[in-house]
């Protein structure tokens, strides 16, 4: 009698051979849903001292994000075809990365901002330290996610 896992199909992302590329998209998407959770739990349950505004810096590393990982190491070093012929080049791909990478410190930093300045400084505002612990983590997670994805694949496509 065989075991009852050699009956179900297998993964598509587990069946070569180099699970590197599933497992840090795995992890990245898990640290993107971890800090977003968090900063939904802290609007759900602090509601009165949670401000619409704080949304904006998982916004923009969010956007950081996507702007991180659009751009390949081939983009970068000019080796692309569809790159060679257009207006933004190397220089252009090297660009955008360092944007996405500053807005990505900015939100870390502009949550740790409001983190000290809003909640940990202000006397009134103790009781809801969670809001501003959970935009901190929330925008650590999604900087951390994005790095994971950016540097923990492999960018090789007949790897």
């Amino acid at each position: 009698m065989g075991n009852i896992m050699d009956n179900l199909p297998s993964c598509i992302w587990f069946e070569g051979g180099d699970k590197k590329n599933a497992i840090s998209s795995l992890i990245a998407g898990l640290l993107f849903f971890t800090g977003w959770w968090l900063c939904i739990d802290a609007n759900a349950t602090h509601a009165e001292s949670f401000h619409g505004a704080y949304h904006v810096c998982g916004v923009i590393g969010t956007l950081s994000l996507f702007m991180i990982n659009t751009v390949s190491s081939l983009q970068m070093q000019g080796d692309t075809f569809a790159m060679q012929g257009g207006w933004i080049g190397p220089r252009g791909a090297r660009l955008w990365l360092f944007v996405g990478f500053v807005l990505g410190f900015a939100a870390v930093i502009a949550s740790c901002w409001i983190l000290f300045s809003e909640f940990i400084n202000n006397a009134k505002e103790k009781d809801s330290l969670w809001v501003g612990a959970a935009l901190f983590l929330q925008n650590l997670f999604i900087f951390a996610g994005s790095l994971v994805f950016k540097f923990g694949r492999v960018e090789d496509p007949w790897h």
